[in-house]
């Protein structure tokens, strides 16, 4: 009877060490392998303590989840930065990411760091503006500790025109600037002329439009956009269509019929808004940001609250560690570049953008967009319902409002758990954007990227510690 094992095909399932798996694929032998790890990583005294609370851990978690779905993130007006937020002087530029330093700076956030300079009249010259951010007169923080977001370097300074976004169902606030759309922009590094211009046409003209016709709303609820959009094909990271074209149908009418607003200024307003397809990209995010920073300090809770990148550095915070930031370098994105550009020329992975994946959209959604997934190089559908399905692995949870059509419906994938990220050796993958590795250049293509694993086996050892009886 053993011997009769050697003359049929076999069809093997391998777990643990992949090189078993892919000796056994290159002699054509069918084989699926099984991504495993121990728990904790192997960490013994990790395993232990998660083991003895993890009934506590999954009821906060728990806990977290309702947080994430219940949130009800409303879009309330526009203002100037420095009107709504804390800790913004005249002097201060927020940028995407965890903290970082002017020597570790990629070269597209050092570009926008000067034309965000340029833009608030800080200086005469680059060389100088570079000196007063070495000591110190020019001041950096993240986007995150101010309770804000921003797309790629994320800039943020005194003057520019922010998205106030109200948690209806918390209280809370979350900001984020004005999409610029695509080409030279800030947010990838370019800062001439033409960057400068529109964002002085963004604080003198289309931001106070913008916020005449929300206060004509009454307040735009953006959670609503979103689950409609990921039914039309949005995943709300590399992909907005949808999103742009549903706020657009609101935004739109009420532009127009505002009384003491030019008719060219409307319709340069309108017509910028409805050429700009990744223009609720800002809008999404910000409105992650109100859903996600609620679950900040729940103790006990493995739940990711932030994920985010500086073109340098990949941060990660957890619900029950607060504001403490786990940080290692950010990985390369893979993906389809513009024509003239490749690998050599991308930067590393850059944004605020990853906190849509924190509530269960973007790369964690991209079952949902057939049409992204060519766009950033993912591959076929299939592998979009892979991705997704893969997600759900390392997830507690599911979303009740965003909702999948392409899984029959099934919730996205929601609330990242650090235990089982390591655990099942699977970290979160991002749709994103690629930058050039110099200024000024601009997006060269799109992506997708994983977060590195470093960050999460740093979040798990410290989580380990705040468990008490």
């Amino acid at each position: 009877m053993s011997n009769q094992l050697f003359h049929e095909n076999l069809n093997v399932v391998n777990a643990g060490l992949k090189l078993f798996a892919d000796t056994l694929a290159e002699q054509d032998v069918p084989v699926a392998h099984v991504s495993w790890r121990p728990p904790a990583g192997g960490n013994k005294e990790i395993a232990r303590i998660l083991d003895r609370y993890e009934n506590r851990i999954n009821a906060a978690n728990d806990k977290v989840l309702q947080i994430y779905n219940d949130g009800q993130p409303v879009l309330i007006g526009v203002k100037e930065a420095h009107t709504v937020l804390e800790g913004l002087d005249e002097k201060t530029i927020f940028h995407a990411g965890p903290p970082v330093r002017w020597e570790q700076m990629c070269g597209s956030m050092q570009g926008a760091i000067l034309g965000a300079a340029r833009f608030e009249g800080l200086s005469d010259n680059d060389d100088q503006t570079i000196a007063m951010v070495k000591n110190g007169e020019i001041k950096l923080s993240p986007n995150h500790h101010h309770s804000a977001v921003g797309p790629m370097t994320g800039m943020i300074t005194y003057h520019m025109p922010i998205f106030v976004v109200k948690n209806e169902k918390f209280g809370n606030m979350a900001y984020c600037a004005i999409n610029e759309g695509l080409g030279k922009v800030l947010r990838f590094g370019a800062n001439d002329k033409e960057v400068i211009d529109r964002l002085l046409w963004f604080r003198d003209s289309l931001g106070p439009i913008l916020d005449k016709a929300i206060q004509a709303s009454g307040g735009i609820n953006l959670k609503v956009i979103i689950a409609q959009a990921l039914t039309m094909g949005d995943e709300l990271h590399q992909r907005n269509i949808a999103a742009s074209s549903l706020f657009t149908r609101k935004i739109c009418p009420l532009i127009a019929a505002l009384s003491d607003v030019s008719d060219a200024d409307k319709a340069k307003a309108i017509q910028f808004i409805c050429g700009n397809d990744q223009f609720f990209l800002n809008l999404a995010m910000a409105s992650a940001k109100s859903i996600t920073d609620p679950a900040h300090g729940i103790q006990e809770s493995s739940i990711v609250t932030v994920m985010c990148r500086n073109g340098t550095d990949f941060g990660v915070k957890v619900a029950a560690t607060g504001e403490e930031w786990f940080v290692s370098q950010a990985n390369m994105p893979e993906g389809l570049y513009f024509p003239g550009y490749g690998p050599e020329d991308a930067n590393r992975d850059m944004g605020d953008s990853a906190i849509l994946e924190v509530i269960g959209l973007g790369g964690v959604a991209m079952a949902a967009s057939p049409a992204v997934v060519r766009f950033v190089g993912a591959g076929s559908q299939d592998d979009a319902v892979r991705y997704t399905q893969s997600m759900g692995s390392i997830s507690h949870g599911h979303s009740t409002q965003f909702l999948l059509a392409t899984m029959n419906f099934d919730g996205t994938p929601l609330g990242i758990d650090i235990r089982k990220v390591i655990e099942n050796d699977i970290v979160p993958v991002i749709n994103t954007g690629i930058a050039h590795r110099l200024p000024g250049v601009g997006q060269i293509g799109a992506g997708v990227v994983k977060a590195p694993h470093a960050c999460f086996e740093q979040a798990l050892a410290a989580f380990a510690k705040t468990l008490k009886d």
